[in-house]
This record gives C-alpha cells, structure tokens and sequence, in this order.
C-alpha cells in the first residue's frame, strides 16, 4: 500500500473542514473550536451574531442604547453644558401673536405740537429762544412791542383809577345821605358814576384777557415802572409757550413786523417728542383685522437698523376710505423717550391682529430638524434626550407643540445646533 505524503493528507483534511464549515455554519461552538485546533476549520474572531464578544462594550463609540430604542441621550455633564453656551428654559403655556405687516411714516403726536402766534400788532422786540432750545409751559420765549397792547393796558389801567374815585365819591355821598347833609338826587348821580366805572373795569379787563394778558400782572407791572420811570412795561407783550417741548421752527427775527395781514403770523413752533404717531395705510382687504388697543412693533424701513426696536399701540381707525388707494389711515401713538424715532423716517409696523393662547409654546431656536422631523433636547439628569415632537401654530417668535412635550419639561433653547451635532457624531459611530 502506498503511504501519502502528510502535506497532502493535511490538505485534503482542509478542504474537507472547509465544505463541512460552509454547510453546517451553525455548527455548536465546542466542535468548531476542535476543527480549528486540529487545523480544519479557520479562526473566526468575530462575535457570533446576536452574542457580545467577552469583555467589549456593547455599544461602542458612547452610543446610548435608546438610540436604537426611539429616543436617543446625549450625555453630558453640567460642566460641558456651562462651557458650551447650551441655554435651557422651562416649557410652558404662553400665546402666539399674529400680525400684519404694514409700512409707515413718523409723524409728531398732533396733540403735542404747538404753535407761538402773534396775537397783536407789533414789532419783534426780543427772541428769547433759539432752534432746538427746550421750552417749559408757559415760559416766555419773545417780546413784542405792541402800540395796541400800549392802548389796552392804559384803559384799564385808566378805568382802574376812575372806578376807585367814583368807589370814594359813592361810598360819601351815602353816608352824608344817612346822616341827611346830601341829597337824593347827589346820591343817586354819585351811584350812577360808581356803576358805570366798575362796567369800563370789566370790559377793560376783558380786552387784556382776550389779549392773553392778566389784570392782576398788569396792575403790578405798572406799580415797578412807577419805581423806575424809565423802564416803562406798558408797550411790552410777552410771548409764552403753550406746551413744553423742544423749538423745532423759527419763523421771524428781531425787528420783524408781526399782526398785519401778510406779516408772520406765527413766531416759533414747539414740539414735544417724547410721544411720536405712525401714519399707516391699511389696504381694505385688511383693514377688518386691525382693532384700536391693538400692539404695534416697530422697526426702521432700513435693514441694518433693525435691532432698533419698539412697541406702540393703535389709537385711531379711520372710518373713512381714500377715494384713490381704497386703503384707511391708521394712527399708531410709540413712546420716544430718547427722541430716536424722528418724524419723517419710514418705519415697518408689525400690526397684532391675533393672540392665541396655547398649553405649551417653545422658542423658535429650541427647534432642530432631523430626519425630516422636528425635535427638541429635553434636558435630563445625565445630559439631554432628544425628542420628537409635533408643532402646531407659530408666530415670529415661538412654536405651539401639540404633542411630545409636556409643561414642565425643561429644554434646550441656545446652542441646540451643538447637540444635534453630538447626536450625530454618536449615531454615526453606532451605525459601524
């Protein structure tokens, strides 16, 4: 008989273990590990399917298990977080505003706008006030020289005299009348002259005050010129702010003629800016969604000046249409206390038509879209957990969740592009 080489015998045992390993691969572990030690069977170092291989982690690369299980957790320790900017916030309840956008132009309030007329005829004697120059109420800002003024001061300064004789004569005449040294007829005439002077006081006193010039200040004003001869009030007219607020027009000079027809008829223009109106033009098709009280937001026609930012509200509605846009003028009051809404400037107003109220309402910036579906990262003791949710209504800055969220839960609302970045570095590292 004739013996075969080992090699060849060790050969032809190979491939007989290698069909036997290929037909029956799930062959029990013990008669596997004996082909391989009698050389019949290759080494296999991977784990069989569905059985860890001893001492390895489960899920390699950090992955959590839930990951694969619906909801995936990010595990980070408060530290990361801090360092990170990762800002959280306490979901709620809130309301979603929606609004209309429509453009408009400044305007000073009507109401705090006033005018410094010239009341009499005169000249310009003093301008007290210069352009931009604050103003009280009531603060004198011009004097004029007035002949007219001149006259009126001096028939009731006139009257004042008479009146105060014919007050002496009369109150005489009565008692020589009780005590029967005068006459009826004396006492009567004495009465008659008492009254007719106390008539031209008060009609004296109403052409002062018709003038805008107090009685009681011009009677005082004449007993000082009476002290000091040679400065005489009675042809000066005092000019005083209606309102207080800032001298944003001059229309004379020192010197001008004012009160005639075709001379100025107003000196100064003071305004209060520190409340401005919007002049809005609302199409029809809007105009039914647009209510008085109704919250306006701001915000200059320019791009680049968009952080400047600011609420108002709207106080008037007009009923009427304009013939030629067919749109109606609304008037919206914003509060200027820094004067930084100037009148003129083109504004977007951002008109509230809308406020719903919604159980649970979550920042814009808490969104992050993946796979397709929008989620939040629900902060958790060990880190985040992402969360699918549903979204209802929105307005510029929120969303309404109508499932997979609860109030209370506390989310991620700054930064969240970093977690979904560490979502996707974990699942990419479990998927090899």
């Amino acid at each position: 008989m004739r013996i075969l080489p080992s090699a060849v015998v060790g050969a032809a045992l190979l491939a007989a273990g290698l069909a036997l390993g290929a037909a029956v691969p799930a062959l029990p572990a013990l008669l596997r590990q004996s082909l391989t030690v009698a050389g019949l069977a290759p080494a296999d170092h991977a784990a069989p399917s569905g059985a860890p291989e001893a001492g390895t982690d489960d899920h390699p690369h950090g992955a959590d298990p839930a990951a694969d299980h619906g909801d995936a957790v990010i595990r980070m320790q408060p530290e990361q977080i801090a360092n990170q900017d990762i800002a959280t916030l306490r979901v709620g309840g809130g309301t979603l505003a929606r609004h209309l956008l429509v453009p408009g132009t400044i305007t000073p309030d009507a109401d705090r706008i006033a005018r410094v007329p010239a009341r009499v005829v005169g000249t310009v004697a003093e301008m007290r006030k210069r352009l931009g120059d604050a103003v009280q109420k009531d603060e004198v800002v011009a004097i004029l020289d007035s002949r007219e003024v001149a006259d009126a001061k001096s028939e009731y300064l006139t009257a004042q005299v008479q009146a105060e004789l014919q007050t002496i004569n009369f109150e005489r005449q009565q008692k020589l009348l009780a005590s029967r040294s005068a006459s009826e007829a004396a006492f009567e005439t004495a009465r008659a002259a008492y009254l007719e002077t106390r008539l031209r006081v008060d009609l004296a006193r109403q052409k002062l005050s018709a003038l805008g010039l107090d009685a009681a200040a011009v009677a005082a004003a004449q007993k000082r010129d009476e002290a000091t001869p040679n400065q005489s009030s009675l042809r000066r007219y005092p000019l005083r702010a209606p309102l207080a607020g800032r001298i944003v027009e001059r229309k004379v000079d020192v010197g001008t003629a004012v009160g005639k027809e075709g001379d100025p008829a107003d000196l100064y223009t003071v305004a209060d800016l520190s409340t401005v109106w919007i002049e809005l033009s609302v199409p029809t098709l809007d105009l039914a969604q647009v209510r008085e009280g109704a919250r306006v937001a701001v915000t200059p026609a320019r791009a680049s000046a968009a952080e400047n930012r600011a609420e108002g509200r709207v106080i008037f509605v007009s009923p009427f249409l304009n013939a030629d846009t067919r749109s109606a003028r609304v008037v919206v009051t914003l509060p200027n206390p820094d004067f930084a809404w100037r009148p003129g400037t083109f504004v977007t107003a951002e008109v509230e038509i809308a406020r719903d109220t919604v159980p649970v309402r979550i920042p814009k910036a808490a969104i992050q879209t993946i796979d397709g579906k929008p989620v939040v990262f629900v902060r958790k003791a060990d880190g985040f957990e992402k969360r699918v949710v549903e979204l209802g209504p929105s307005d510029d800055e929120a969303y309404a969740v109508t499932a997979g969220l609860e109030p209370g839960a506390e989310i991620a609302v700054g930064n969240t592009f970093l977690l979904k970045a560490e979502l996707g570095k974990a699942e990419a590292g479990h998927d090899d």
